[in-house]
């Protein structure tokens, strides 16, 4: 395991009973840890021609914002409806 990996710490049962949490605050919290991490998720794109990085809520802001960030494109929020103050993009989609 990469010692940023163990960093990622189990919350049984959150939000409800049968789900297992995978809580990265301390990654976060870590600044070595959180390095190591952005270092990995960059790495098999690193020199793609890339026009941006897509985050979608909560924690694909702040890792979708540090990888746009490590590999010079821009960042661009996925969020539901309503909640972004500016013009926005919508696409509709069923589930599979």
């Amino acid at each position: 395991m990469k010692p940023w990996q163990a960093l990622v710490r189990d919350v049984p049962d959150f939000p409800r009973r049968g789900i297992l949490f995978k809580d990265i605050t301390p990654v976060l919290a870590d600044a070595d840890g959180f390095a190591a991490a952005v270092a990995a998720m960059v790495e098999p794109w690193r020199g793609a021609a890339l026009d941006a990085v897509v985050g979608i809520e909560s924690r694909g802001f702040i890792l979708g914002a540090a990888l746009a960030q490590a590999l010079g494109t821009g960042f661009v929020p996925v969020r539901k409806p309503g909640r972004l103050p500016a013009d926005t993009l919508s696409q509709d989609y069923a589930l599979e």
